[in-house]
C-alpha cells in the first residue's frame, strides 16, 4: 500500500454526528460528534466511565446507537454487527481479550476471521509472518491458556491486523506491554498511517497519547468536552482536560520510612512452571520489610505470576521456610491461612480471579474479606456490614457503579480494577502484593490508587508491587527489581537507578539486550 498524501488524509475516514446512548440509570453518551481522517492516529480520552468503551462498541456493531449518526467515507452507513464493522474496513482490538483458552493461537484467530474455514495451514504461515514482521511474535501451535497476558494481547492484534482494516480502533492496547513492547508496537502503527489506515486509540498513558496521536477527542460524562493537539499539552494538562479539575501528582513520604523489619521473606524459592511452556522460578530471594514499597519489573510471561502465586499460597512450595510472614513459615500454607497472618493479594487477571464476574460488588468483597473484615457472626455472614464495606470502596475509590449489587463483570475494567485494589488496600494488611495496579485506569484514578499505596506503606504494611509500567515502579518504589526467565535479581534503589538500566535487566523482548525510552509520565 502506497503512503498517502495529506490532501486525502484530511478527509474523513469515520464521522459521528450526535452519537446518543442510553442505559437503565445511566446516559453512556450524548450527543457526541466527532470524525477521524485518514491516515490519522485519534486519541479518545476520558475518565473510567466517561462513555469510551460505550462509543467504540457502536462504531464496531456491537451495540446501537439510540440516536446519530454514523459516515463512512462521507456516507451514513448502518453498522448492525461486528461482521459488518469488517466489511467496511473496521477492526478492533479489546481491552479485555475474547479468547478459548483451551484451544491455540492458530484456531482462536480462525474463529476470528470472517471465513473460519480457511486454510489452516496457510493461515498459521501468514500468523507467523505477520506477527514476527510487526515485532509480535507468536507461534500458531501454542494452547492460549499456556500464554501470558501480554502473548495474548498479541493475538488480538495480530488478528485484527491480517484483515487489512482501513480503520482501526484500539482500547488500550499496551496496558499489558513491556516498554520495549510499546516501541515496537507504536512503529507498527506508525507504518500503518503511512499506509492511510486510521487509528482510533484509547488509552490511559498520556505520554503514549502525546508521543503517538495527531488529535484527540476528550469525553466527560459521556459527553465531548474538549478537542486538542496532544503534541501541544502535556500530560497533565490532558488529565485536566479529563477530568475537569486539577490534577493531583502522588505525593511520596520522605526515604526512610521502613523501620527495617522484615515482613515478607522469600529465600530460595524454586517452583516448575504451572502450564506447560512456562517459566520455571529459580533460586528467589527477596525480603520485603515494614513500611517500604519493592517493585518487580519484567517482561511479560517471565514467571511474574508463578511469583505471586507462590506468594498468595495458590501454589505451595516445596518447603514452608521458603515463604515467611512476620517471620512464620508459611510455604505449604494456603491463602486463606496466609490472609489470616495478614496477607492480602490483587492478581493480575481482574475477570474471574481479582473478582468473580457474576456476583456482586457485595459479595466479591465477601470473598476475600470475609474473615478479616469479620463478615462472619455467630457462624452467619453479615451481609449489611460487607455491604458497607462495599459502599465505602466505592466511596473512596470513586467506583463509578449504580451501586453494591451491581454484578462486578458490568463494571469497566477501569472501575472494576479500583474496587478490587481498593478492597484490598482497605483491608489494611500487614503485607499487600498486588500485580499491575492500574491497569486499564485513567490517570486520575492511577494516581488514587498510588496514593492509597503509598499511605498504606506509611503505617507499616509491606507491598510488594508487580507491573510491567515502568513509570509506575519508579513513582512507587524504594527499591526495584527485576525477574528474568524466572531468576529475580537483586533490588536497586529506586533514586539511583535509570530506566535504561531496568530495561537491559528485563532483557528485552525476548531476551535481546536494548535501551528502552523513557515514555514520560502518564
Amino acid at each position: 500500500m502506497e503512503p498517502v498524501d495529506d490532501a486525502v488524509r484530511s478527509e474523513p475516514r469515520l464521522e459521528l454526528r450526535g452519537i446518543t446512548k442510553a442505559f437503565p440509570g445511566v446516559i453512556a453518551n450524548a450527543d457526541v460528534s466527532f470524525c477521524v481522517g485518514a491516515g490519522e492516529i485519534h486519541a479518545l480520552l476520558g475518565e473510567n466511565g466517561a462513555g469510551k468503551s460505550t462509543l467504540v462498541k457502536q462504531i464496531y456493531g456491537i451495540l446501537k446507537p439510540d440516536r446519530g449518526e454514523i459516515l463512512w467515507d462521507g456516507r451514513e452507513v448502518s453498522v448492525p454487527s461486528p461482521h459488518a464493522a469488517r466489511t467496511l474496513g473496521i477492526g478492533m482490538v479489546f481491552q479485555h481479550f475474547s479468547l478459548f483458552e483451551a484451544m491455540t493461537v492458530l484456531e482462536n484467530v480462525a474463529l476470528g476471521m470472517d471465513d473460519p474455514g480457511r486454510d489452516r495451514a496457510g493461515l498459521a504461515a501468514r500468523i507467523k509472518q505477520v506477527s514476527e514482521s510487526y515485532g509480535l511474535p507468536l507461534d500458531p501451535a501454542r494452547e492460549v491458556h499456556t500464554l501470558s497476558v501480554g502473548e495474548r494481547q498479541r493475538i488480538e492484534i495480530v488478528r485484527c491486523l491480517l484483515q487489512s482494516p482501513r480503520l482501526l480502533v484500539m482500547d488500550e492496547p499496551t496496558s499489558v506491554l513491556t516498554p520495549q513492547e510499546v516501541g515496537r508496537l507504536f512503529e507498527t502503527l506508525r507504518k500503518l498511517k503511512a499506509e492511510g489506515c486510521s487509528i482510533l486509540y484509547i488509552s490511559h498513558k498520556l505520554g503514549e497519547i502525546k508521543e503517538l496521536c495527531d488529535r484527540a477527542t476528550i469525553l466527560r460524562g459521556g459527553k465531548v468536552v474538549a478537542a486538542c493537539d496532544p503534541g501541544q499539552e502535556t500530560a497533565r494538562s490532558m488529565a485536566q482536560l479529563m477530568i475537569g479539575a486539577e490534577f493531583r501528582s502522588v505525593a511520596r513520604r520522605e526515604a526512610g520510612g521502613s523501620d527495617g523489619r522484615a515482613r515478607l521473606v522469600v529465600k530460595g524459592l524454586s517452583m516448575a512452571p504451572e502450564m506447560a511452556h512456562g517459566v520455571p522460578l529459580k533460586n528467589i530471594h527477596l525480603s520485603l520489610r515494614a513500611g517500604e514499597i519493592l517493585g518487580v519489573a519484567g517482561v511479560a510471561g517471565n514467571g511474574q505470576g508463578d511469583l505471586l502465586a507462590a506468594i498468595a499460597g495458590e501454589r505451595r512450595a516445596a518447603s514452608a521456610e521458603m515463604v515467611a510472614i512476620d517471620g512464620k513459615p508459611v510455604g505449604r500454607l494456603g491463602p486463606a491461612a496466609r490472609r489470616r497472618l495478614g496477607l492480602c493479594t490483587v492478581p493480575e487477571e481482574r475477570n474471574g480471579h481479582g473478582a468473580v464476574p457474576d456476583m456482586s460488588l457485595t459479595d466479591n468483597a465477601l470473598l476475600s474479606g470475609f474473615k478479616r473484615m469479620g463478615f462472619i457472626r455467630g457462624g452467619f455472614l453479615d451481609r449489611p456490614k460487607a455491604r458497607r464495606f462495599a459502599a465505602e470502596v466505592i466511596a473512596r475509590f470513586d467506583v463509578r457503579t449504580p451501586g453494591t449489587e451491581t454484578a462486578a463483570g458490568s463494571l469497566s475494567g477501569g472501575n472494576l480494577q479500583k474496587f478490587i485494589v481498593g478492597r484490598e488496600i482497605m483491608q489494611k494488611p500487614e503485607v499487600l502484593v498486588v500485580a499491575q495496579p492500574t491497569w486499564g485506569v485513567d490517570a486520575a484514578a492511577a494516581a488514587t490508587i498510588q496514593q492509597a499505596l503509598v499511605d498504606l506503606a506509611a503505617t507499616g504494611s509491606a507491598i510488594l508491587v508487580i507491573s510491567q509500567d515502568l513509570d509506575e515502579l519508579l513513582t512507587l518504589t524504594d527499591r526495584i527489581c527485576v525477574i528474568n526467565a524466572g531468576q529475580l535479581s537483586d533490588a536497586l534503589p529506586t533514586a539511583t537507578v535509570s530506566v535504561e538500566e531496568i530495561g537491559l535487566l528485563m532483557g528485552g523482548i525476548h531476551g535481546v539486550p536494548e535501551a528502552v525510552p523513557d515514555r514520560g509520565a502518564a
